[in-house]
């Protein structure tokens, strides 16, 4: 009997791209296999993003497609995972009454026993948390369950990069963001189950590990006899990991970006001085009616401290344009923030209401579409330059960087000689080279030759060992134009 066939379409943050791969994982274990067209699979799965109306509307595409299929297929599962499940409940059984599985961001353990039930009794289930209002905070925990079951090496994008969760939910109730009802409370994971989930993934190849948290830095784990592990302790306990070269963490809080994990940045060389810290608006008056709980004084002065104590360091940000009663001069404030902040980049995004949060509630969503698309544009103009300006200060440098795989031209090239490569320097930089695959998962030093906004270009530097009266002399480091194969 052939084994039944799985898809899976996955949208959203990177904690979502983690939580599709334990999924498809767990139901490799139970005897499925991964297929990457829909229409083949017994299973069909949706893994989805509320945080902005664009990624809904997707899924809702996407859903709309597959009608017809599952008429003609009624044995066939259809499941909506994640965020959207737990935000939209029912009203999703209303508009695609075809779907059979709601499961929510905290149930997803539960995923195998919701098909099998399908399959079984061919009524609908539904998995889902509760509402921080429905019950007390230690109830709402206990029905948010952290899905950390064992990896699956092949359900990784590469085998030697790997996400690690290490808490789930939010806090911060930010007006704008639905994540601290799809995800529940804030929760921090034991240490030493992160730490033995790292040091599985040393032993399967993992070279590069990046720490996930809604807010990363403001992991907190009480252990109960009055010791307190925070990030950068945590960061301290991993660094020992034999195989792990690199680990990153994101996403920042810009008030827990505390001088202890500053420090550890800076003194533990596996670390990647990259920091990812949001600071969504340069006007105290947004930032205020958006909840962010620090000023614009507060941001630039936690961007100085990071500078002075990570010397180097790249910082990137997130901007959210357009945001309810955001007046002219309230956009030039954060235009002024990214002139002077120098940021690697930023990630800019138009505001889009989201049913279930504070702003909803509270203002209307009142600053016309061309507008946010013109705010939007003009933000991301200023970012280009300031990005543009970064890279060409690299152009001679010699810099490490981890080859990730073809770039999109290299994935057109056919034959086994040189491609066009990509990959990352420890600043979150992403490289173009040429090469060969055997490259690929390798960490290289590559001298930079050209720049734009987005992308640094170079080439391998090669390293010559002469022997000399049988012992090997100090490398000898020449610079080459031709890939390194």
């Amino acid at each position: 009997m052939s084994a039944k066939k799985l898809y899976i379409e996955t949208v959203g943050c990177q904690m979502n791209v983690l939580d599709s791969e334990l999924v498809v994982g767990s139901l490799r274990r139970a005897g499925y296999e991964l297929t990457y067209e829909a229409t083949d699979a017994d299973v069909i799965l949706f893994n989805t993003c509320s945080v902005r109306q664009h990624a809904e509307e997707k899924i809702y595409s996407a859903l709309g497609v597959l009608r017809g299929h599952k008429k003609r297929h009624p044995e066939k599962v259809v499941g909506v995972l994640g965020c959207m499940a737990q935000k939209d409940q029912e009203s999703i059984f209303r508009r695609a009454p075809h779907v059979d599985i709601l499961c929510g961001t905290g149930q997803l353990a539960r995923l195998p026993e919701l098909i099998a039930e399908v399959e079984r009794t061919r009524t609908r289930q539904t998995a889902l948390s509760l509402d921080r209002k429905e019950a007390s905070r230690h109830e709402v925990e206990a029905s948010f369950e952290s899905y950390d079951p064992m990896r699956d090496p092949s359900m990784r994008p590469t085998r030697f990069q790997a996400y690690v969760r290490i808490m789930i939910g939010c806090d911060k109730f930010c007006t704008y963001c639905i994540v601290p009802s799809v995800r529940g409370p804030e929760q921090s994971r034991r240490p030493e189950h992160i730490a033995a989930e790292v040091r599985q993934l040393a032993d399967e190849g993992c070279k590069e590990v990046t720490l996930l948290g809604q807010t990363v830095n403001s992991y907190t784990y009480e252990h109960g006899d009055g010791r307190i592990t925070r990030l950068s302790d945590l960061l301290e306990l991993i660094h020992a990991t034999p195989g792990v070269e690199r680990i990153k963490f994101i996403t920042n809080f810009p008030r827990d970006m505390g001088d202890d994990l500053l420090d550890g940045v800076r003194t533990l060389p596996k670390v990647c001085p990259y920091l990812h810290v949001p600071a969504q608006s340069g006007c105290n008056t947004v930032l205020k009616r958006m909840k962010r709980l620090y000023t614009v004084e507060y941001y630039r002065e936690m961007m100085e401290r990071c500078r002075e104590r990570v010397p180097g360091a790249a910082i990137s940000s997130d901007f959210i344009v357009g945001f309810c009663g955001e007046t002219e001069e309230s956009f030039e404030r954060s235009c002024d923030l990214v002139r002077d902040a120098g940021f690697k980049n930023s990630f800019i995004f138009k505001y889009s209401a989201r049913p279930g949060t504070k702003a909803d509630e509270l203002f209307p969503d009142d600053i016309p579409e061309e507008i946010k698309k013109r705010r939007n544009n003009d933000l991301l103009a200023i970012q280009n330059a300031v990005s543009l300006a970064d890279h060409r200060r690299q152009v001679g440098e010699t810099v490490e960087v981890l080859v990730e795989g073809p770039s999109k031209i290299g994935m057109k090239t056919d034959g086994t000689g040189p491609k066009q490569l990509t990959g990352r320097t420890m600043t979150d930089h992403i490289v173009v080279l040429d090469g060969n695959e055997r490259l690929i998962g390798q960490t290289v030093a590559v001298n930079i030759e050209a720049a734009t906004a987005f992308t640094l270009f170079g080439s391998v530097v090669t390293r010559e060992y002469v022997r000399v009266t049988g012992e090997y002399e100090q490398p000898m480091r020449r610079r080459l134009g031709l890939p390194l194969v």
